[in-house]
């Protein structure tokens, strides 16, 4: 069976899977949701998921300019040197996730 792109991999499957990662970190689906919007722009509560990760980000309604400031490592990738726009975009939320345990105001 062929391996599936992240980019075509539905929200929908995803999404469950950063607010699992939240909630063992301590954390809520509510927090998840509100640093999604501050990427995107998206009004969680209102949102389609069942669209890919692509579609979900190239159509998000307002990314944050200040996402461009952060930094750090993902799954041993520094996020700054990710070159793919895409796919920076997708490990800059995978960061905000990991790092949602570690602050205590986020926004």
């Amino acid at each position: 069976m062929a391996r599936q792109s992240v980019f075509e991999m539905k929200v929908t499957k995803v999404y469950p899977l950063l607010v699992q990662k939240a909630e063992r970190k301590g954390r809520t689906k509510a927090e998840v949701d509100e640093l999604i919007t501050w990427l995107t722009g998206y009004d969680m509560t209102d949102t389609d998921l069942d669209v890919t990760y692509a579609e979900f980000f190239n159509n998000a309604p307002a990314m944050n300019p200040r996402a461009e400031l952060i930094k750090g490592s993902i799954c041993g990738i520094k996020v700054e040197e990710i070159e793919d726009p895409l796919m920076r975009k997708i490990r800059w939320m995978d960061k905000l996730v990991d790092e949602l345990a570690n602050v205590n105001v986020l926004f």
